[in-house]
């Protein structure tokens, strides 16, 4: 066997591998089924723009564990709070996560909410919150 051939063997034989097993990284999540995905520590996207009435659904399409925490005090008036796990306020969904994890989504795992109120929604995953991983939902008529 001549050197070029060997070479084109071996490139050829590094390429299939290396689509193989990049492969098995792809989301396996089709992105229908979901508005915003959770990766290691970002959300995406990182803002949506929605019409009042709007389910969003965030599900977690890494392996790390996340929650979706609305930022109380930024919620525009008459606007509901959210919090995975179903919390009614912004410090009971932080004692929940600081004590038993609540609120915790796994992977696969899906949290929605109806957003009626025109405004801006900035909500945080607790546990990733010092490496910057924010959200915002736009509600706009």
């Amino acid at each position: 066997m001549t050197q070029p051939q060997t070479r084109r063997r071996v490139l050829a034989a590094l390429g299939t591998a290396a689509t193989g097993g990049l492969a098995g990284c792809a989301s396996v999540f089709a992105a229908s089924e979901y508005d915003v995905g959770m990766r290691t520590q970002a959300f995406a996207p990182e803002t949506l723009r929605v019409e009042p009435g709007t389910t969003v659904v965030w599900r977690n399409t890494s392996t790390r564990g996340h929650t979706v925490t609305a930022y109380e005090d930024t919620l525009p008036d008459e606007a509901a709070f959210f919090a995975s796990g179903g919390y009614e306020s912004e410090a009971a969904a932080r004692e929940a996560w600081q004590e038993t994890s609540g609120g915790r989504l796994e992977t696969d795992d899906t949290f929605e909410h109806t957003f009626e109120s025109p405004g801006q929604y900035s909500y945080v995953c607790l546990p990733h919150e010092e490496g910057g991983m924010v959200g915002t939902i736009i509600v706009e008529a």
